[in-house]
């Protein structure tokens, strides 16, 4: 059964809710169907039935510890729920999960977003160093990581958030991947195979570990290959209506060149591979690893009948990773990660190379836990990343930068009876060195605590705060010029100040043998919120000037601009989990679930990009080696989309699934599924994306797909 994550009360006021009457119709709906489910749950679940866990996965940072015994919020997904959820993008293997959704930019890019933050509030690290792509600087960039070769993501917030560096007030993503072994071998050889097809986009995929040793030495390697062609949609690419409204670019074009059932220039490609070694004993560990990635992907096209845009992605990375157990009195151990990355992605317009971006990232870490002080247990740490940034094409869009980080971090926690504490504390110094141009300077100071109360065996209050500090991005600061990709003119502001947030968590779980829940409310405050806002205005390519209004049909982009504003944000997750029957024929699971987020300035606009109020059910069902599950999502029309953009419709998606398990298969466990997604064929538009307008999420799909592993 799926882990379960996050509900809370808001006030039903007009401001809080997107729709007034489809807000209140939302909460009676929602309230009627929890009520019916605990009448059908008590009459077909026997009281004597054993409560089961809501959770028992270990979070392994930054200690190892039970999620239902931490008081630091955290989800995962492991590696069983991976083997049928994990999609093309971070982002897209995510979307399911409570208060989480897809930035997606067009069906090759997918970051995600938590709370409504995206972007350089999300902090993506792979084995628990950062990605260090370039997916935070712009929409249009996919991330550096593969999802299919992951074994567990996590997805922290509160304290831990802090050892992984500041600003992060979304959270921190970790994709977990086990390319450099800490562990001895259980055997000479193991390891997986996986193929899936998907009928959205005639997409095959194929991926390949192998991993084990022998004595002291332990390897890993890895393989992916992905090809799929345009993505198949339940409509109109294009919303001529909406995107006419939003883009300046669009006045005089006659007509928009539009696609139904298909979104053109999307066919895209993807391998990779790792190759990993460790020695591993009794004092510790040492390994090495080295990941090439390529990938090839296209941009929807914006209806102007500019030649079309692809992005060519290139990246090399080199980790290190140790451990030494017990080195001196106070360590429990010492552990050192290392991390470079050679990134390079190019795109192309027509054929034609435009702007390239690259960057070469070096990120250190050392971290000690410490053995307990009284009834402290905790880490202490350091960590630096240097990078240096360069985006050139025709025009210098960015200025080569130099960007400098160095923090210190501690995390702490202590039981006080029934109580939880956790204390986490971050210091960090970043200079910013564009080419030709002053240098800025940035002292950021984070802190968070929180608390855990176990009031008793079915009852549990959590409550997180979090104070963090985040420097402007290089784009945010210096972006001058055309960018391909988005089809934009992008203005930076070099005189943004350091963005500084307030975070508020309550949660409650609760855990009977007839429901079992969590909920979660939440708040921030954010002063100096740094975000990318349509200004109204073009950009002239004829007369290389910017225009209240397009003078020259077919050569105009909309002027995009770094600006900043003190925001809140506020909103709920939840979910409920109902064991509807349990005997000889199964068991069943119904799950409720619903997650909000509303951002607002104080200068009264909306904050853009907002996920909109999402509610539905689950049904879950397993029998021996069966199982399977039908999913109902309803959205509801996101209708605060920030200044000069759009609304977008609420839609309903229908998706189901079927799993067949077979262990011991010739001494290997097989597993077969099967997945269909988006069963209306609904042409959603999602309110976070960039490309709303122009590229509506997968149309109807099947996937199919065997695992097999030994």
């Amino acid at each position: 059964m799926a882990s379960v994550h996050n509900v809370l009360l808001m006030k039903n006021t007009k401001d809080e809710w997107p729709n007034m009457a489809s807000g209140e119709m939302t909460l009676r709906r929602f309230a009627v169907l929890m009520a019916s489910a605990s009448v059908i749950s008590v009459t077909a679940h026997s009281e004597d039935m054993p409560t089961t866990e809501l959770d028992t996965v270990v979070v392994s940072a930054p200690l190892a510890q039970k999620t239902l015994q931490s008081a630091r919020p955290a989800t995962v997904l492991t590696t069983e729920e991976l083997a049928t959820q994990a999609g093309n993008t971070i982002g897209g293997t995510l979307a399911k999960e409570p208060g989480m959704s897809n930035q997606s930019f067009g069906p090759g890019v997918g970051s995600p977003v938590i709370r409504g933050q995206a972007g350089p509030r999300v902090r993506v690290l792979q084995n628990g160093i950062g990605a260090n792509d370039v997916s935070a600087i712009s929409p249009d960039h996919a991330n550096g990581v593969e999802p299919m070769l992951a074994e567990r993501i996590e997805v922290l917030r509160g304290p831990s958030t802090l050892l992984y560096g500041s600003g992060a007030i979304g959270g921190v993503v970790n994709v977990i991947d086990n390319r450099i072994p800490g562990t001895a071998p259980e055997k000479l050889i193991g390891g997986a195979f996986e193929q899936r097809y998907n009928s959205v986009a005639d997409e095959n995929a194929s991926t390949l570990k192998l991993e084990g040793g022998k004595g002291i030495v332990a390897y890993h390697l890895d393989g992916f290959y992905r090809e799929q062609g345009n993505m198949h949609i339940g409509g109109a690419a294009i919303d001529e209506p909406a995107a006419r409204a939003s883009d300046p670019a669009l006045e005089g074009v006659h007509p928009i060149q539009n696609s139904y059932g298909v979104i053109n220039n999307t066919h895209a490609r993807g391998k990779g591979g790792t190759v990993g070694v460790s020695l591993v004993g009794d004092p510790g560990f040492a390994g090495v690893a080295v990941n090439h990635l390529e990938n090839n992907y296209g941009i929807p096209p914006d209806g102007t009948g500019s030649p079309p845009v692809r992005i060519e992605l290139k990246q090399t990375k080199y980790n290190f990773q140790g451990e030494w157990k017990e080195p001196f009195a106070l360590a429990e151990a010492v552990r050192m990660k290392f991390g470079y990355t050679d990134y390079q992605h190019t795109e192309y317009q027509g054929g034609m190379p435009g702007t390239t971006f690259t960057n070469k990232a070096y990120e250190s870490r050392l971290e000690m836990p410490h053995k307990p002080l009284g009834s402290l247990k905790g880490v202490w740490g350091f960590q630096s990343v240097n990078s240096d940034f360069e985006a050139i094409g025709l025009e210098t869009l960015i200025p080569h930068t130099n960007i400098d980080t160095y923090g210190l971090f501690a995390v702490e926690s202590f039981e006080v009876d029934k109580v939880t504490l956790d204390f986490g504390l971050r210091g960090e110094h970043q200079t910013t060195s564009p080419q030709g141009l002053s240098s800025n300077y940035y002292t950021l100071i984070s802190g968070s605590a929180s608390a855990l109360w176990k009031v008793n065996e079915q009852h549990q209050l959590s409550l997180a705060f979090t104070q963090s500090q985040r420097a402007p991005q290089i784009q945010e600061l210096y972006s001058k010029g055309v960018h391909d990709a988005t089809h934009s003119y992008e203005l930076g502001d070099a005189n943004l100040n350091k963005e500084i947030s307030y975070n508020l968590d309550l949660g409650y779980r609760f855990n009977t043998d007839w429901v079992k829940a969590e909920v979660n409310l939440f708040q921030n405050w954010v002063s100096n919120y740094i975000y990318q806002q349509r200004t109204g205005e073009v950009f002239n390519e004829e007369s290389e000037s910017i225009e209240d209004f397009c003078t020259t049909s077919g050569a105009c982009l909309p002027v995009v601009q770094s600006r900043q504003g003190d925001a809140t944000f506020k909103g709920f997750e939840s979910k409920l989990v109902f064991p509807l029957m349990e005997n000889h024929y199964g068991l069943v699971d119904l799950s409720l679930f619903g997650d909000y987020t509303r951002g607002e300035f104080v200068s009264g606009y909306d904050v853009p990009r907002m996920p909109p109020l999402r509610y539905g059910f689950a049904l879950d069902y397993a029998k021996s080696a069966w199982s399977a599950n039908l999913r109902l999502t309803r959205a509801e029309p996101q209708n605060h989309p920030g200044q000069f953009d759009t609304d977008t419709p609420g839609y309903v998606l229908l998706g189901v699934g079927a799993q067949y398990e077979v262990k011991n298969f010739h001494q290997a466990n097989l597993l077969l599924f099967a997945r269909g997604s988006n069963l209306l064929n609904e042409n959603i538009r999602n309110s976070t994306s960039y490309l709303r307008n122009f590229a509506p999420e997968p149309g109807r799909g099947a996937e199919i797909g065997i695992r097999m592993s030994y």
